[in-house]
């Protein structure tokens, strides 16, 4: 496995504290349309012996998945992928939330010795909106169009029928995130990548080898599963992993350290390594802890935590 992490910021003091933790590979933002947006990053990274694996989130993709597109949004991720080939970076992680991203109602709920973590409340939300509240504090859109789920499976579809060859020819994995959190509708619009029929259905819809599945094991452990049994039942289409952990149900989670949720963490490991997964697995969503601020769950001082925990179960789990 390629122990991996997003930093932010990506500056020299992280990329050096990844490397001295053992991170080996990054997880890095949409950088932009042309070869040389991609290539800078990836000598960037170079310089601290941490290759660029994966590229995830902002990508030109909202029209896409609610069947607006005009040509533009397909063609700068066919021209993404393209250059990701050539760059020989393997996977490209995107979702098919309508409007959305990953959400939450509070970016400060209290974690192990009073740490402080993300956490979600539907009602929070649906009163938020009714209200007609800032919805850019968690990250509701406060108007925009409907979608169904025929269409947005419609629209996934059509969009699939389109990249793949484009992957399949460029070497690149496209890996599907869960919706987060996995509800049937969240702001007025229907959301599909909420259940574990539905990624069987996803790898099943254009059939592909790079048609594949990012693993959240937080949202998974959202929809209620037993995580070690969803890896081995989704097995070969896991293609890349987020390492978290929840408290809660779609309606009402929290965020917890790695080492501190209800999933048997070291089992989840083990599942991995029994479906031979060697792909890029990261520390998702981290708490902030004593002294910490920026960017709540992806702050660096709570990654060294998850970095090493996750290192440890890598070592103690793997097949000798």
């Amino acid at each position: 496995m390629q122990l991996s992490s997003v930093l932010t910021p990506e500056s020299d003091e992280n990329l050096r504290l990844a490397a001295q933790c053992g991170v080996t590979h990054i997880v890095s933002r949409y950088p932009g349309p042309t070869m040389d947006d991609l290539r800078r990053r990836q000598v960037h990274f170079a310089r601290f012996d941490l290759t660029l694996g994966v590229i995830e989130g902002y990508l030109p993709i909202e029209n896409i998945k609610v069947g607006c597109d005009d040509g533009t949004e397909i063609g700068a991720l066919k021209e993404l992928i393209r250059n990701m080939g050539e760059s020989d970076i393997p996977i490209l992680c995107y979702n098919f939330m309508a409007g959305t991203d990953w959400v939450r109602t509070r970016l400060d709920a209290p974690q192990r010795g009073g740490a402080r973590v993300t956490a979600f409340d539907l009602a929070d939300a649906q009163r938020a909106v009714l209200l007609g509240h800032d919805g850019d504090a968690i990250n509701v859109p406060a108007n925009g169009v409907g979608v169904s789920c025929d269409e947005l499976w419609t629209n996934l579809e059509a969009m699939l029928t389109e990249l793949l060859p484009v992957a399949e020819a460029a070497g690149v994995i496209l890996a599907m995130h869960p919706d987060d959190p996995p509800l049937a509708e969240f702001a007025g619009r229907a959301r599909i990548m909420n259940c574990v029929d539905s990624f069987e259905r996803l790898v099943r819809l254009v059939p592909s080898a790079n048609n594949a599945i990012c693993f959240c094991q937080g949202t998974f452990a959202e929809m209620g599963v037993d995580i070690p049994a969803t890896i081995r039942r989704l097995g070969k289409h896991i293609r890349y992993v987020h390492f978290r952990d929840v408290q809660g149900s779609p309606e009402s989670f929290t965020e917890t350290f790695h080492d501190n949720g209800p999933t048997d963490m070291a089992e989840a490991m083990r599942a991995y390594q029994e479906i031979g997964f060697g792909g890029p697995i990261r520390p998702d969503h981290v708490p902030m802890l004593e002294g910490d601020a920026g960017e709540p769950g992806y702050t660096t001082p709570g990654r060294l935590f998850a970095w090493g925990y996750l290192r440890g179960l890598m070592q103690a789990t793997e097949t000798r």
